[in-house]
């Protein structure tokens, strides 16, 4: 293949980048704004079928053990579950200080840049300390997070849209770009198709911890605490009952297994 021939199909490639999300819009602000490879059908489908699967969020209460499917997000999960593309990915993803979105991010640019897998689909099964990443800033304030976090994070850096995010898609061997390290994020990661997971079992044992520390403003109940934790998980996650529980449901379905 010639030169002149592999520049004009990544220029093609390039421009198709942001496109694919326009096709499955539909309204959903979410679609609108992702930055997919042409060719990504399949993701594009899939998340503009997250952005209108309903997310409960308005739990009084919750139990230690989920026994009713209403009380996670099961309509969205099962179209994870579902999904039709390949491949498909699940990250384990349990410590806050480990570099775990950079390894998302690279394994992206690998097979959607170098293997040309346009509708590669990464899974963040979130759980342990990464898991207060899913939860947004006022409880973070609220609950005096960051002594959980540790002293690298004294709030929720992981939601901050990062430098590269403003620069231009096209530009994909950008080294400062919207694929770089210098855009690192959960908001730049969920425009390119990755679907964070959140843990009901993990906000349980943090409501416990707070609860042992003295860290309840409210005087909260554990079951009314861990309520108020789901219901600031920030947009676009996807409630399990459980990670460690849903694993082998992604394993069933398909998904390849990244510790």
């Amino acid at each position: 293949m010639t030169d002149a021939v592999v520049g004009r199909r990544d220029a093609l490639f390039a421009m198709g980048l942001g496109l694919a999300g326009a096709l499955a819009a539909e309204g959903s602000a979410k679609a609108d704004s992702m930055v997919l490879p042409v060719g990504s059908d399949t993701l594009a489908d899939l998340a503009a079928k997250l952005a209108k699967a309903p997310r409960r969020r308005d739990f009084k209460t919750v139990p230690m053990i989920l026994t009713d499917k209403n009380y996670w997000d099961h309509e969205a999960l099962a179209e994870v579950l579902s999904y039709r593309g390949a491949p498909k990915q699940t990250w384990d993803n349990t410590d806050l200080a480990s570099p775990w979105l950079n390894g998302m991010r690279n394994a992206l640019n690998a097979q959607v840049f170098g293997f040309r897998r346009p509708n590669f689909l990464v899974v963040s099964a979130t759980h342990g300390t990464a898991h207060l990443a899913l939860l947004d800033q006022a409880m973070w304030d609220k609950y005096q997070l960051a002594k959980l976090a540790g002293d690298k994070f004294p709030k929720n850096v992981f939601i901050a849209e990062q430098p590269g995010a403003s620069a231009d898609a096209k530009d994909f061997e950008n080294a400062e770009g919207v694929f770089s390290g210098h855009n690192v994020s959960i908001p730049a990661l969920m425009r390119r198709g990755v679907v964070f997971l959140a843990c009901h079992n993990t906000m349980w044992e943090v409501s416990e911890k707070l609860i042992k520390s003295g860290v309840n403003p409210d005087k909260l109940s554990h079951d009314a605490m861990a309520a108020e934790l789901t219901n600031h998980i920030i947009p676009g996650c996807v409630l399990t009952p459980g990670i460690v529980g849903t694993l082998p449901e992604l394993a069933m379905a398909g998904f390849s297994y990244v510790k």
